[in-house]
C-alpha cells in the first residue's frame, strides 16, 4: 500500500506536468507550421489593424492564462503592443496568437463582469 502512494505521488508530480508541456510544445508547433505553410502572418496582421484602439481579449497558444486583455495600441511586421489596464505594455508575437476578440459589452456599454472563453 505504501508503495501505492509513493508511484502515484511520483505521477501526479513528474509524469503530469511533462505530458502538458508536451501538449503545448505540439500546439505551438502545429501553429506555426500551419502558419507557414498557408502565409497567415499578412493576413492576420490585416485582420488585426481593425482591433487598433479597442479594449480587446487576445488568445495566444504561450501566454500562462491563455488570454491578455488590454488596449491594442500598435500592430507592426509579426508583433503587436497591448496596453493592459494596469498601465504596463505587452509585445505580443502574432505567430502565436489564435483569436482576438473586442471585449464584450452590456447594452448600456459596461464591460461584462465575467468573461469565459
Amino acid at each position: 500500500m505504501e508503495y501505492f502512494i509513493i508511484i502515484f505521488a511520483l505521477f501526479v508530480l513528474i509524469v503530469i506536468p511533462l505530458i502538458m508541456r508536451q501538449r503545448k510544445i505540439a500546439a505551438i508547433r502545429h501553429v506555426l507550421n500551419r502558419k507557414k505553410q498557408n502565409k497567415e502572418i499578412f493576413s492576420m496582421k490585416e485582420l488585426a489593424k481593425q482591433f487598433i484602439g479597442k479594449e480587446c481579449i487576445v488568445y495566444t497558444v504561450t501566454s500562462n492564462d491563455a488570454s491578455i486583455q488590454g488596449v491594442i495600441k500598435e500592430i507592426a511586421d509579426g508583433g503587436m503592443v497591448i496596453e493592459k489596464t494596469s498601465g504596463e505594455k505587452e509585445i505580443i508575437n502574432l505567430d502565436f496568437v489564435t483569436r482576438i476578440r473586442e471585449y464584450p459589452r452590456k447594452k448600456n456599454g459596461k464591460k461584462k463582469s465575467i468573461v469565459i472563453g
